[in-house]
């Protein structure tokens, strides 16, 4: 495999804008993503620039991307970091120092490939790597109506919690909570989403 696995830089957020406006455009996009292409395509630029400035040089957020030899981005993830002292996000707060990985694509032709392997061994990686106090467990939602992602996120390591919240858009459905736990990360099998 020849794609490079790396954080995003700020001044990117051209290629960035491009990436999620075309993950949401995926069929998986309504059970995978928080946000409507029409809601996303509709921000002004400096909405782009000040989201990848954030995910390339803060501590609280991280988003990582899979770069072909061309430079053409194929993937992409974010992890969040979030403490017990922040803002609920999701669900409720955490009860300890956690990663959160959102934002999960990958451009259809290069799934298989184990670009999705290397970008979550990069994300979860980062996770770990952060100064104390340092995260405990990395966790990601996942649609119930969403088992080409869960697949793969059992095969990396993550097993569910047990916990679930309410799916946006108030149809019954739930977003089920995964994790992986310090110490147990990654063995990454060949399953991509």
């Amino acid at each position: 495999m020849d794609y490079v696995m790396r954080a995003v830089r700020a001044e990117e957020w051209p290629l960035a804008r491009q990436l999620r406006l075309e993950a949401l455009k995926d069929p998986a996009a309504p059970v995978a993503f928080l946000e409507s292409y029409e809601d996303a395509v509709a921000q002004p630029g400096v909405f782009w620039q000040d989201r990848t400035e954030a995910a390339a040089e803060s501590d609280d957020v991280r988003q990582f991307v899979a770069e072909s030899p061309e430079g053409e981005w194929v993937g992409t993830v974010t992890v969040l970091v979030e403490r017990p002292a922040d803002d609920v996000r999701f669900g409720e707060a955490p009860a300890m120092d956690q990663g959160h990985l959102v934002g999960v694509f990958l451009r259809p032709e290069v799934r298989g490939a184990g670009v999705t392997d290397a970008l979550f061994r990069e994300a979860v990686d980062w996770a770990w790597s952060l100064p104390a106090p340092r995260l405990e467990r990395v966790r990601l939602y996942v649609h119930e109506n969403n088992p080409r992602a869960a697949a793969f996120y059992r095969r990396f390591g993550f097993v569910p919690s047990g916990q679930r919240i309410p799916a946006p858009g108030g149809r019954g459905e739930w977003e089920l909570e995964y994790e992986i736990q310090r110490g147990t990360a990654g063995a990454a099998g060949t399953a991509q989403i």
